[in-house]
């Protein structure tokens, strides 16, 4: 089993049901949820381009997939995130726009984002003691000599590359895509993330997500309310 601490929209929220839509699933729930027909972008094609993103459900990394270390329960866990969000002010993105990473699409903020950013890498310190070491064949899996030196420390020191200097936020919307069709992709993700685009995101909880077994859709366990102080902008 392992698990992993995410951002996700916030429940019963309309970011939650416009991505759970996107993507054709719903993690908190594991079911199924139809996929619009948006212009230029039909549901049988929206469900090819999300394959890969519908297992891991629609999230952020903060706390990339790990196993529990030796004498570390689920319980330890909860109660580890419940301390750490307690002393974390909850805060917002002032907004998001839909970016290109390396051929696929995502869900980027729109500026620079230091608190976000700081918020990002205390979450990967804070809980790397419960974290196992990872295994050859999980080191294998991230094909390291495709790493730069930095991203590979990153792996061996946090179980990640992308952490620290090379993390970057961003909520996965399709596999990668080929041009031309990413531009007619990309007008239709804007289309349909218009209400969250337009606005600021609050960040107010850390979101626990499972994997109950190997290859297995990750589901939302548990969420963590962070602390109620005042909203810090990233910007």
């Amino acid at each position: 089993m392992r698990y992993a601490i995410y951002f996700a929209p916030e429940p019963g929220s309309s970011f939650e049901a416009l991505a759970a839509s996107w993507l054709g699933r719903d993690a908190a729930t594991g079911k199924s949820v139809e996929h619009p027909d948006l212009d230029g972008l039909g549901a049988s094609e929206l469900a090819e381009i999300t394959g890969p993103a519908r297992r891991y459900g629609f999230h952020a990394t903060l706390k990339a997939p790990f196993r529990l270390a030796e004498g570390v329960s689920e319980a330890d866990l909860v109660a580890a995130m419940e301390v750490f969000a307690g002393r974390t002010d909850a805060f917002e993105i002032p907004s998001l726009r839909v970016g290109r990473l390396e051929g696929f699409l995502a869900l980027v903020p729109a500026g620079p984002a230091p608190v976000l950013n700081a918020f990002a890498n205390s979450v990967v310190e804070a809980f790397e003691p419960l974290r196992a070491a990872l295994t050859d064949r999980e080191i294998e899996r991230r094909n390291p000599d495709s790493l730069s030196s930095g991203e590979l420390r990153n792996l061996m020191r946090w179980g990640y590359p992308y952490v620290f200097d090379r993390f970057r936020f961003h909520m996965t919307l399709t596999t990668r895509l080929a041009e031309p069709g990413i531009t007619r992709i990309e007008a239709a993700a804007n289309a349909h993330f218009a209400p969250v685009l337009a606005g600021p995101v609050a960040v107010r909880e850390l979101t626990l997500f499972v994997e109950p077994e190997p290859g297995a859709p990750f589901e939302i366990h548990s969420r963590a309310p962070l602390a109620l102080g005042q909203h810090r902008k990233t910007a």
